[in-house]
């Protein structure tokens, strides 16, 4: 069922996700597309997210959008209304002026984790939520895994020093799966459905780069092929898997292993590593005193890819 509508204000919007922003020619989405995308919203009581351009957009959109619930994302190079900020590599992550308030989303290669991990945990004490995201997860190669373990326990290290601060800091990567309870995944094309400024649907904002096709309009509705294939319970490795911080990104899945409900061994090592290092986290935490009491531990697997498992999914 719907829940989200991500709506691209305009070709050039911010990447928040794995994708690159490749589009480099300005083109607004009409203001009427976007009145009637969110009647759209109200209709089907979605939540909204709008995604915004390198550029402040006109007046009349703001003030549009001001009559709607909404989430506005945006690039850190006009951040004075955004509620989620988006920084791509680390190169103005030390000096940005951080707002209480806002959310960030850290857009990095697997190096820049790995090799500045230090940078990284000097912005944990600066931004209460950080969500970090690998743009090049599927070049990951079998000798940087350890480094990568390595590097999420560095980062352990600072959370768990803020939390005995009494502080309440959040990463993606190693807060979220002790929080939940069922997977958390981006449900693109499920729960999640955008809309382009060509006022077509497409599964995700990935898929709006001219080699996907469109899975509806405004006017007509969806019309997404092989609809299921896009739920959870259609994902025979991801049902059965409790790494429920993972993304699990239909994008990386269809480049990686051309099926949108398959994830790639990059992906899934990654989100085991991440799931162990919380279960690490979260036993260091309580060290110092009463945490999450109601949440279970969280075992460590003695697998970091499903399919090394010899069973029958």
């Amino acid at each position: 069922m719907l829940k989200y509508l991500v709506i691209l204000l305009d070709d050039t919007a911010v990447s928040f996700c794995h994708y690159a922003q490749t589009n480099t020619t300005p083109h607004l989405m009409p203001i009427e597309t976007l009145k009637e995308a969110m009647l759209f919203a109200m209709k089907e009581n979605l939540s909204v997210q709008c995604v915004c351009p390198n550029y402040k957009i006109p007046a009349e959109y703001d003030e549009l959008l001001e009559g709607y619930d909404h989430v506005k994302i945006g690039p850190a190079e006009n951040s004075t209304t955004y509620d989620v900020i988006v920084l791509n590599g680390l190169e103005k992550v030390e000096a940005f002026d951080y707002q209480p308030i806002t959310s960030y989303v850290l857009r990095v290669t697997r190096k820049e984790v790995i090799q500045q991990t230090d940078v990284i945990a000097a912005m944990l004490r600066k931004a209460n939520r950080v969500d970090l995201v690998i743009t090049d997860v599927e070049k990951f190669k079998e000798a940087e895994f350890d480094e990568y373990k390595a590097a999420l326990d560095r980062l352990a290290e600072t959370l768990e020093a803020m939390y005995a601060e009494g502080k309440t800091p959040q990463l993606n990567v190693l807060i979220d799966r002790m929080m939940l309870t069922s997977m958390n995944n981006c449900g693109a094309g499920e729960s999640t459905i955008t809309l382009a400024p060509d006022g077509n649907f497409y599964v995700c904002p990935a898929f709006y780069d001219g080699k996907h096709e469109s899975v509806g309009t405004l006017k007509d509705g969806l019309q997404i092929k092989n609809a299921q294939l896009y739920r959870l319970d259609h994902a025979p490795l991801c049902r059965n898997c409790d790494a429920y911080q993972c993304r699990r990104c239909v994008w990386l899945n269809q480049k990686t292993t051309l099926e949108v409900n398959t994830p790639s061994h990059e992906q899934c090592v990654v989100a085991h590593l991440e799931r162990n290092a919380t279960a690490r986290l979260m036993q260091a935490i309580r060290k110092h005193g009463t945490f999450l009491a109601e949440k279970k531990e969280i075992k460590e697997t003695e697998y970091l890819d499903p399919f090394d498992i010899r069973k029958e999914w």
